[in-house]
């Protein structure tokens, strides 16, 4: 399994020696070495899991963590503290994060707890066969959706995009990461038809009284919003 990860952590030996055993294992890691830095990586790109350091400059840990729940961001977040007292430990969960790694620790022990919340996370989904997205409710094995009580019927390529958006709630997609996913082409073909898909889609999950749901960010791509 090669996992996509970013890495929040200011201390730069640790940055080191974390991302050269990730590396190792095949796996890609990008680093961030404060709190803004981390925020913005994190919003902007799309990862398998994130390794967040708490004790941050600029932005704390904590806050970062908060900050991406807040915008619907379900990435696996491993929070990595010098602080390991259980209360601690609990702030952390209680912020959100799927796990918490006390310092110092083994790089043995960080990948078995990475890969298992990477795990957990890929099997919620299956095992429920939904995916809850603010108030957006993701139907996998039926391919609809439902939004505040209404059905949703979703073409393939509508179910495709919304099923990615959803994966990556919170998260900005580009045109070219879409065209890729949805379309697998490995070049951009020169047509509107990721903006004529996105069109549709969103005439469809967003009723007259709803919050619209995608956003267009200028110069970017898209956005999917929990709301």
């Amino acid at each position: 399994m090669t996992l996509k990860l970013l890495l929040i952590e200011d201390d730069a030996q640790t940055a080191d020696y974390v991302r050269r055993g990730l590396v190792e294992l095949g796996h890609v890691s990008d680093h961030a070495a404060t709190g803004i830095d981390g925020l913005t990586a994190a919003i902007v790109g799309r990862y398998d899991a994130i390794i967040l350091d708490r004790n941050l400059p600029e932005l704390d840990g904590l806050s970062v963590l908060k900050a991406l729940r807040a915008k619907g961001d379900r990435t696996p977040v491993l929070l990595l503290s010098a602080l390991g007292q259980v209360d601690d430990k609990i702030a952390g969960l209680q912020a959100g994060s799927d796990d918490y790694l006390a310092k110092p620790f083994s790089f043995g022990e960080l990948v078995a707890r990475l890969e298992a919340i990477v795990r957990r996370h890929s099997d919620t989904d299956t095992t429920q066969g939904t995916r809850q997205t603010g108030s957006l409710t993701l139907d996998l094995l039926g391919r609809t959706a439902m939004r505040n009580g209404r059905r949703i019927e979703l073409l393939n390529k509508e179910y495709q995009l919304l099923d990615y958006l959803t994966r990556h709630a919170g998260q900005v997609v580009t045109r070219t990461m879409l065209i890729e996913a949805i379309w697998d082409y490995n070049f951009d073909p020169g047509t509107n038809v990721v903006d004529v898909h996105v069109s549709r889609l969103r005439a469809k999950i967003d009723g007259p009284d709803d919050s619209p749901m995608i956003r267009t960010v200028r110069g970017s791509g898209y956005r999917l919003d929990a709301v």
